[in-house]
């Protein structure tokens, strides 16, 4: 990288967002700026971490055709009938400091267009590897024509003992009477920094489910921001997020309701333990002239530690009158009536403790939108499940 471009980047970088940023003010980038410092100090390199066995333990056990992205590069593909991938080039510059960056050092776009019904899921993997500092940019389009029908399985994991940053953009448009059903998982090394970028554009009469399940990353930050421009969209999105010691997970969504009739649905829920902070801001703005809009929002969260902290904000802004909308937030400890119930039928506290943080999960488990992606999902739910309740009980 030249010098002239190496002074660009640092020009960049100084602009992320701080937390003197209305929606940053509980996330500080502060570790992201200081990785990607010392990955310019030494030249900018990708030094790499072989990547092939971690692929393989992924690809081969949810079939999918898939799409690989190893430390921001794109690898050989091949997708079914009605699937269509191929090498952007070029991309939005966007306006925001963090669009900018993903386009200066972006190495390969991605664009899937779906025309059809694919047989099988759609894999997108972006995995990195590194042993000292380093830093990646994903840039991924997705496209489903008029009609089209299809699922698509979004894996965000990361190897080696380096510390990374990865800045992930993608867009979705989902075509007039179209339907894409979205898993989101996200198992960085605890480490590791991401942010993150979801723009979707929802058409007529066309239906968009999603589930996000963050369960690793030392500091993560997710925007989604769905755009409902024409009447007869039904949007549904879910949200798990699990964090222990030292864990930071920020999400933010936006649903702009532009007309109706249309439908939206968030719930997200939170498992916290540890000294660790979690974010939710959910915003859902019905524009004026959306009559017939129905949108609702939730957010719950269960701290297993006095040291956890949340920030929730459930945000509704509408200017129109026929709508149906609500919104709501909890946060609460395990219910020491049912661990004294489930402990009176012999379980001891950490089962019983095992038995109700399960319980908490379940909901959005089962409603999973692509089924090739359940077993993973809960296989690592369980795992990372495991971990926090072990940290719980060494509190």
């Amino acid at each position: 990288m030249s010098t002239a471009a190496t002074d660009k980047i640092r020009e960049i970088i100084g602009r992320l967002p701080t937390t003197r940023d209305e929606d940053w003010k509980y996330t500080d980038l502060k570790r992201a700026r200081d990785i990607s410092a010392r990955w310019l100090d030494a030249g900018a390199a990708q030094p790499e971490t072989p990547l092939e066995a971690r692929i393989a333990a992924i690809t081969d056990t949810i079939d999918a055709d898939w799409f690989v992205i190893a430390n921001g590069v794109l690898q050989a593909f091949s997708a079914s009938s009605g699937v269509t991938g191929s090498r952007l080039d070029d991309v939005p510059v966007g306006d925001s400091a963090l669009a900018e960056l993903n386009a200066a050092l972006l190495k390969d776009g991605l664009r899937i267009l779906v025309d059809g019904e694919p047989s099988r899921p759609i894999g997108i993997l972006c995995i990195d590897g590194a042993d000292a500092p380093s830093v990646s940019q994903v840039y991924v389009e997705v496209e489903l024509a008029t009609g089209s029908a299809a699922e698509i399985i979004e894996h965000h994991v990361s190897v080696g003992d380096g510390e990374q940053y990865a800045n992930t953009i993608v867009r979705i448009d989902v075509g007039d009477n179209a339907s894409l059903r979205h898993v989101r998982i996200q198992d960085r090394a605890l480490d590791d920094v991401q942010t993150g970028r979801t723009l979707v554009d929802v058409g007529r009469d066309a239906h968009f489910s999603s589930a996000s399940f963050d369960l690793g990353g030392g500091l993560v930050r997710n925007d989604i921001v769905i755009d409902i421009a024409k009447p007869g969209a039904d949007v549904s999105f879910d949200g798990l997020y699990l964090a222990g010691e030292g864990q930071h997970i920020d999400n933010h969504t936006r649903v702009d309701h532009r007309v109706g009739p249309a439908t939206s649905r968030q719930e997200y829920r939170g498992i916290l333990n540890g000294k660790c902070r979690c974010v939710w801001n959910g915003k859902a703005i019905v524009h004026e002239g959306a009559d017939g809009t129905d949108a609702d929002q939730a957010n719950h969260n269960l701290l297993l530690s006095e040291k956890a902290e949340i920030d929730a904000k459930p945000e509704l802004e509408i200017y129109t009158d026929d709508v149906k909308c609500s919104h709501g937030t909890t946060v609460g400890q395990l219910d020491e009536a049912a661990l004294f119930y489930l402990r009176s039928r012999g379980l001891d506290e950490r089962h019983a403790t095992q038995v109700l943080t399960h319980a908490f999960a379940s909901g959005l488990v089962s409603r999973v939108p692509v089924d090739a992606a359940k077993d993973t999902v809960s296989s690592l739910l369980e795992a990372r499940l495991a971990v926090l309740l072990e940290e719980e009980q060494e509190q």
